[in-house]
Order: C-alpha cells, then structure tokens, then sequence
C-alpha cells in the first residue's frame, strides 16, 4: 500500500470523515525522511489513545511509528497487553494474536507475505509486552530467533504485567514489590538482550524512549537489518507509571534514571559483523547521495 492507495475521489471528499482525510493529506507514506519530527502532524502516527495519560508506552509507540522505513509496507503483529488498545487507533496494517504467540504468527506471516509479494519488500514487526515475550511467548519468541526468522521483535519492557492488575514477569527487577506480587520478586531479571545474542539475533538493543532520535535510529537499523541478514531485537522500557507509583507526568523522568550510568537500561547494543557491514554499506550510500546532491 503506497499514498496512491488510500487517495479519495474528489465526488466522495466531502463525505469522508475528517481523519481520513486528514490521513491523505498529512501522512508520511512515500517520505524517505520520515522520522520522529513527524510526530504530531501526521495520522497514522497516532492521532488519539486509550492509555492513561502520560503512559510511556504511548511516547515508544508514536517514536517507533516515526521510525518504521516503510509504514506503507509494513504489518505489526500485537499481544494482549495494553498496546492492543493502541492498534486500532493507527493507520499502519496489523493483527492481534492471542497472548504469547505473537512470533509464530509473525513467522507465518512473513513467510505468506514473501510468497505472495515475491519482487516487493514487505517489513514484519512484533511488539508485545514482557509478558508475552519472556514469559508465556518466551519458545515461540526463542524458535523464531533458532530458525532466523527475518523480522523484528521489540519487547515493551514495564517490569510486570501492567494490563492485569501488576503480576509478576521474568523481566521484573529482584525484590521489587507489586499489588500482585507481595512477597517481591525472588530472583533477578531474565537477561532476554544476552539471550537473543546467544540465539542467533543479528541486532540486539536496550534502551528506553526518551530520547526520540536514538528510538528512530535503532528502529530503522533493526528493521533494516531483519530484511536481508536475521532476526532482530529490541527492549525497551516503557514503565507502568500506574503500576510502580508515580504520577503522569514522571514517566519521563523514570526512563531517564533508568538510563542512566550502570543502571539497567543504559543504551548497549550488539551487532554481528555481517550486519554491521550491512549498515555501513547503507552508510556508505547515503554518505554517496548527499556529496552527489551537494554537487549537483
């Protein structure tokens, strides 16, 4: 699906609702310098949610909306969680699996999509919860890494289950103390980025989204790279502000302190050779482009 697909006929313009339209005039299908700079003027970036107000969940979205190369051509795969009450409200192809099995359909469907659109690009994404990824997904989530499956996976890392009243989750920090886990929780975070090294993923990140730029680069280069080398993985947290005690307006700052040096989500990444000579060719390219344009 390109721009061209979703034009409306000037007979029928006055009858369509006003997001639509909207969609046709504002949104970013086709640009090749779509980025998080975008968020806020175009529609299928997220126009409206029915998160809580000040959920970090809602920022990662929208960033990681901003940063997919080709929305256009691009199909999200979603778990039960909180994100299923975002889907709906973006202009981006996707479907809601059931809770854990979201890499099997992803699986599925990129394999359908690469039979059915031999000669076209089409992106596969996963984005579900901590639960659904490291818990009750975690061997659907390992056998499609074991297989090398090219599509990206990106964990939404709250530290509980968020969406079922704060529940414990592998990705929980030790000791920490939920509504639903009193006596706190007994051993330390599972080390999901370590694993999905060891499992054949060609990109690895951990990182939150509170610096847009650093979300729209890390993005790009894992979906980038799950096109022509493997599997890719991203974890980001986006914590349940609701759930760990703070007010909606700290979010923000918790993904700040949670960053910050020696704390557990300080930005690291891991690359394979092959994949970062994949990137540095891109590099190379753009680096090309631009002297040409200059030029010119």
């Amino acid at each position: 699906m390109g721009k061209e697909k979703i034009q409306i006929n000037e007979e029928f313009w006055d009858i369509m609702p006003d997001d639509y339209k909207d969609l046709v005039t504002h949104s970013t299908y086709g640009k090749t310098d779509r980025g998080w700079k975008d968020v806020g003027s175009s529609t299928e970036l997220i126009a409206e949610h029915s998160l809580c107000a000040g959920c970090p969940e809602s920022i990662a979205f929208r960033h990681i909306m901003a940063s997919i190369p080709a929305p256009e051509d691009t199909v999200m795969v979603g778990s039960t969680g909180c994100t299923s009450l975002v889907f709906p409200m973006v202009a981006v192809h996707n479907i809601h699996s059931l809770f854990g099995n979201q890499n099997a359909v992803a699986t599925g469907l990129k394999r359908a999509l690469n039979v059915r659109f031999p000669d076209k690009t089409k992106d596969v994404i996963v984005l579900a919860g901590d639960g659904a990824t490291v818990d009750i997904g975690l061997d659907m989530t390992l056998q499609s890494w074991f297989r090398g499956e090219r599509f990206t996976t990106i964990c939404f890392d709250n530290e509980l289950y968020a969406n079922t009243g704060g529940q414990e989750s592998g990705l929980m920090q030790k000791g920490f103390v939920a509504k639903m886990a009193p006596v706190g929780k007994k051993f330390e975070k599972v080390r999901l980025p370590e694993i999905a090294r060891e499992s054949g993923c060609a990109y690895v990140a951990v990182l939150t989204t509170s610096k847009p730029s650093l979300v729209e680069k890390v993005v790009r280069q894992a979906v980038l790279i799950a096109r022509d080398i493997g599997p890719t993985y991203l974890q980001i947290y986006t914590p349940c502000i609701l759930e760990i005690g703070k007010q909606s307006m700290e979010g923000l700052q918790e993904m700040r302190d949670a960053e910050s040096a020696g704390e557990r989500f300080k930005f690291r990444e891991y690359v394979t050779p092959e994949a970062q000579a994949f990137l540095d060719e891109i590099a190379a390219k753009k680096k090309a482009e631009k002297l040409a344009s200059a030029s010119n």
